[in-house]
């Protein structure tokens, strides 16, 4: 767990180190959560703020920047760990954290029961009642410290993006793409852009990164994973790569084997832009470190096509 401006970097171990990320902000004895992880991840939230001084009964914010579980699984069990917090969520995710029967049932629909107590473990209802809205400008104060959430899909519907201008950072989630540290380089960190099902919009994700930028921010804090700076060129990259990925679905469109087509071609165009990046691991590596992200980002770009293409 790393600390600057207050913020601490919490690694939920949701399927393997350094992949998924909540956050922790301290102000003035007062803390935040943005994302939480799964249930599995409970423990580790409230060790984390322990670690940084604060009781449970000092977390007055559970902040989700959208419902994938990976990020807010764990918001009703943390949240009955945490007495006086208060969750703030898109207006259109708010409806799946009071009742999350759809998303209980989508997901095991596509992962089955077992994995799913495996890797999401038990998802509880949030009370309606400790549910806030946040729509497109909505600011909320953790102890003085103005946070400011902007509506950015692209990656969800209902996702939102959070301004912290006391450390001129956002936290991104899924908007602002996916950095491992395995394919860091001289260069720097190494981004993809993540379109998994069912919501990927490349131009509404552009319009997103584009309003992100324009903020001049000094970092980028990233769900998976970690701190980014460097902005200006991720977010280049970013533009480049969404733009590759909508040709290469278009040109898989109408093929019997169009998942595993978009597969190997997702594969060959981060494999090529990770040997320009310079990264240290050799294909087999790269291969395995993006291989679930491979995966749902064919899916995505699938939806996408059936969305558009009718």
């Amino acid at each position: 767990m790393t600390a600057s401006h207050g913020i601490h970097t919490i690694d939920t171990a949701f399927q393997r180190d350094h992949f998924d990320a909540a956050y922790l902000l301290v102000e003035d004895g007062r803390g935040a959560f943005v994302d939480c992880g799964t249930s599995h991840a409970v423990p580790r939230l409230l060790d984390a703020a322990g670690q940084a001084g604060l009781g449970a009964d000092a977390i007055d914010w559970l902040i989700l920047t959208h419902v994938h579980l990976d990020h807010a699984g764990g918001a009703g069990a943390l949240l009955q760990r945490l007495p006086n917090a208060r969750l703030l969520v898109h207006p259109r995710g708010a409806p799946h954290m009071i009742d999350p029967a759809r998303l209980i049932a989508g997901a095991t629909a596509v992962y089955g029961e077992a994995e799913m107590a495996r890797s999401y473990g038990h998802i509880a209802p949030v009370p309606a009642e400790r549910v806030v809205v946040a729509g497109d400008g909505h600011r909320l104060s953790l102890a003085g410290r103005e946070l400011l959430c902007i509506d950015t899909p692209g990656h969800a519907r209902h996702h939102l993006c959070v301004w912290d201008a006391a450390s001129q950072s956002w936290f991104t989630g899924d908007t602002f793409g996916l950095s491992y540290r395995e394919l860091d380089s001289a260069q720097g960190a190494f981004i993809v852009p993540t379109s998994s099902p069912v919501q990927f919009d490349p131009e509404a994700m552009h319009a997103s990164i584009g309003r992100l930028l324009a903020q001049g921010p000094e970092a980028m804090y990233l769900t998976h994973y970690g701190r980014m700076q460097d902005v200006a060129r991720l977010g280049a990259d970013l533009h480049v790569q969404i733009d590759a990925m909508t040709a290469i679905a278009r040109a898989c469109a109408g093929r019997a084997d169009r998942h595993r087509a978009l597969v190997a071609a997702l594969g060959e165009l981060y494999l090529e832009r990770a040997r320009m990046h310079g990264c240290r691991l050799d294909d087999a590596g790269v291969l395995r470190v993006l291989a679930l992200d491979i995966e749902l980002n064919a899916q995505g770009l699938a939806c996408w096509l059936d969305r558009v293409n009718p």
